[in-house]
C-alpha cells in the first residue's frame, strides 16, 4: 500500500487550495469586513461556514460516492447526465473562467493603461488572448499542477497576502466601521450568502476529478485510501482558506476611513494604496492575476477531463482548447455583465449541489436509492427555476408569494421545501419496505 509523506500531502493540499481561491475569493472577504464592521466576526464565522465549509464537506462527498457522476446517479440516471454538464458549464466557460479572466484584466491590466485604452474593447480582447493562452499552456500538462501549483503558485500567493497583513499591523488603516444592512441584522446568515458568490461549492464538485486523478499518478488505486487522502487534501485547503479569509474581512473592516467603494476589488486597490503607495497597485495587480491563473487553470483542466471522459470522441487538448476560447469570448462581454448574469443562476444551481452534498454525507441513514435523493432534489430544483424566473423576467413580482417561506428574505427560501420533500422521501422508502415486508411470505408460499 501507497503512502503519501506530510509534503506530498501538503503539496496535493497546497494545490487544491490554489485551484479554490480565485478572484471571488480575494473581493469578497474585505467587501464583507467593511460592510460588517464591528460584525465582522459574526460575519467571517457565515462566509466561512459556506465559502470553505461547503467546499470541503463537497470533496468529501465526492470522495465518499467516487465521482460527482456517482453522486448524481443517486438521483436519476437522466439527472446524472444534465446536471454535471450544467455545472460544468456553469462553472467553466459560461461564468467563472470568464470572470476570472475579466478580474484579471480590472485588477492586474487596466491600472496602468491609459483611461482610453483601458475602457476600450481591444485592450480587453488583447489581454484574454494572452491570459487563456497561458491558461491553455498550462493546462496541457495536468500532471505538472501539483509541482506548479504546490511549490510555487499557492506559496508566492500565500506570502504575498501575509506580507500585506503584517504590514498593516504596521500601518494601521483606521477604526472599525458601523456595521451596515443585513450586517447589521443578520451577520451571520449574510455571510453565509455572500459565502455562495465564491462558487467553491460548485468547484468541489468539479475538483474531485483532478484530486483523484492527482493521487492516482502517484500510485494510489484503492477507493479507500483515495478517499482518505482527498479528506485530507480537502481539510488542508479549508485551512489555508480561513486563514486568508479572515485576514481579508478583518483589513477590509479596518478600512472604514477609506469611504464605500463599490465592490471589494475596489475597497483592496484603496487598502493597497493606503499601506504601500502607489506600489500597492502593482502588488495586487500581480495577486489578482496569479490568482486568477491559478483558479483558470483548475477550470479549465476539470472541465476538459469531465467532457473528454463523457464525449471521447474529442481529445483532452481538443476540449482544452475550445474552454478556453469560449471562455474568452465571454469575458469580452465584461465583469459587470458577467457578475450580473452569474447572481441569479448560482441562486438556482447552488441549493442543489448543497442538498447532493449534504445528503451523501448522511449515507450512513440515507441509503443510495432513497426517495429522499429525488424528493428533495426535484423539489429543490423546481424552487430554483421559481425563483430565478422571479428574478430575472417578473421584476421580483412573486416576492409576496414566496415570501411566506421561512428564510426567503435571506435568500435561503428552499430550505423549508427541502426538509419537507425529505420527509416525504423517508414515508416513501417506508412505504417501499412496508410493501416488501407484506408481499414477501405470499411470494414465499406461492412458490
Amino acid at each position: 500500500m501507497i503512502t503519501l509523506s506530510k509534503k506530498e500531502m501538503l503539496l496535493v493540499s497546497f494545490m487544491l487550495f490554489s485551484m479554490f481561491f480565485g478572484a471571488g475569493n480575494l473581493i469578497f472577504p474585505p467587501y464583507l469586513g467593511q460592510e460588517a464592521g464591528t460584525n465582522v466576526w459574526l460575519s467571517i464565522v457565515g462566509f466561512v461556514l459556506s465559502a470553505v465549509g461547503l467546499p470541503i464537506l463537497g470533496v468529501i462527498a465526492i470522495a465518499k460516492a467516487g465521482s460527482f457522476y456517482q453522486l448524481a446517479s443517486r438521483v436519476h440516471p437522466s439527472f446524472a447526465l444534465i446536471f454535471p454538464i450544467l455545472i460544468y458549464v456553469s462553472i467553466g466557460p459560461a461564468l467563472a473562467i470568464p470572470r476570472a479572466g475579466s478580474l484579471a484584466y480590472e485588477m492586474g491590466m487596466a491600472p496602468f493603461l491609459p483611461a482610453q485604452a483601458a475602457d476600450s474593447t481591444w485592450s480587453l480582447f488583447l489581454y484574454t488572448i494572452v491570459f487563456f493562452g497561458i491558461v491553455f499552456w498550462f493546462s496541457l500538462t495536468p500532471s505538472k499542477l501539483i509541482d506548479r501549483f504546490g511549490k510555487i503558485l499557492t506559496p508566492a500567493l500565500l506570502t504575498m497576502i501575509a506580507l500585506i497583513y503584517i504590514k498593516s499591523l504596521f500601518t494601521p488603516l483606521g477604526p472599525t466601521g458601523i456595521p451596515a444592512g443585513n450586517y447589521a441584522t443578520n451577520p451571520v446568515v449574510q455571510g453565509f450568502l455572500d459565502g455562495y458568490l465564491t462558487m467553491d461549492a460548485l468547484a468541489a464538485l468539479v475538483f474531485g476529478i483532478v484530486i483523484a486523478n492527482t493521487l492516482r499518478s502517484k500510485g494510489i488505486e484503492d477507493k479507500k485510501q483515495l478517499s482518505t487522502n482527498m479528506i485530507k487534501a480537502g481539510l488542508g485547503a479549508g485551512m489555508l482558506l480561513t486563514f486568508i479569509y479572515v485576514i481579508l474581512g478583518l483589513l477590509g473592516s479596518s478600512g472604514a476611513s477609506l469611504g464605500r467603494p463599490e465592490n471589494g476589488g475596489l475597497l483592496l486597490t484603496a487598502i493597497m494604496r493606503q499601506l504601500f503607495g502607489t506600489s500597492g497597485t502593482l502588488i495586487l495587480g500581480v495577486i489578482f492575476t496569479v490568482a486568477c491563473l491559478c483558479v483558470s487553470i483548475g477550470l479549465v483542466t476539470s472541465c476538459s477531463q469531465y467532457f473528454h471522459g463523457r464525449f471521447s470522441r474529442l481529445s483532452y487538448n481538443k476540449w482544452a482548447v475550445i474552454l478556453c476560447v469560449l471562455s474568452m469570448g465571454v469575458a469580452n462581454l465584461g465583469l459587470s455583465e458577467i457578475l450580473s448574469v452569474s447572481v441569479p443562476i448560482l441562486g438556482a444551481i447552488y441549493p442543489i449541489a448543497i442538498v447532493l452534498i449534504l445528503l451523501a454525507l448522511l449515507e450512513r441513514w440515507i441509503p443510495e436509492h432513497s426517495s429522499v435523493y429525488m424528493m428533495t432534489v426535484a423539489v429543490v430544483t423546481v424552487f430554483g427555476v421559481v425563483d430565478l424566473m422571479n428574478l430575472t423576467f417578473f421584476n421580483k413580482s412573486w416576492n409576496d408569494i414566496l415570501g411566506v417561506l421561512p428564510f426567503y428574505k435571506e435568500g435561503a427560501g428552499w430550505i423549508m421545501p427541502a426538509l419537507f420533500a425529505g420527509f416525504v422521501g423517508i414515508l416513501l422508502d417506508f412505504r417501499k419496505r412496508t410493501n416488501r415486508t407484506r408481499t414477501g411470505p405470499t411470494t414465499s408460499s406461492s412458490k
